[in-house]
């Protein structure tokens, strides 16, 4: 959990939490949940990620890869 309200904190619940707002219709909490495994899945197997060269999480993760970064990290 974050200690203060910043979304940057936890920035990868932000992001499937933004899939679930914009690109599924969800009435209620139920059905989100009930949909976020399949969300989870599609964040970190099918869908590529700019900041990883346009590739998967799971792809880079199996290949060992180390994608350049394009992101700065001013908390560091």
């Amino acid at each position: 959990m974050t200690e203060h309200v910043d979304p940057l904190e936890n920035a990868i619940a932000e992001r499937v939490n933004g899939i679930i707002i914009n690109e599924y219709e969800v009435d209620n909490l139920t059905e989100a949940r009930a949909l976020l495994k399949e969300i989870v899945k599609l964040y970190n197997e099918e869908r590529p990620h700019m900041s990883l060269g346009m590739l998967t999480p799971e792809l880079v993760y199996a290949e060992s890869l180390k994608p350049k970064k394009v992101w700065k990290n001013h908390y560091k």
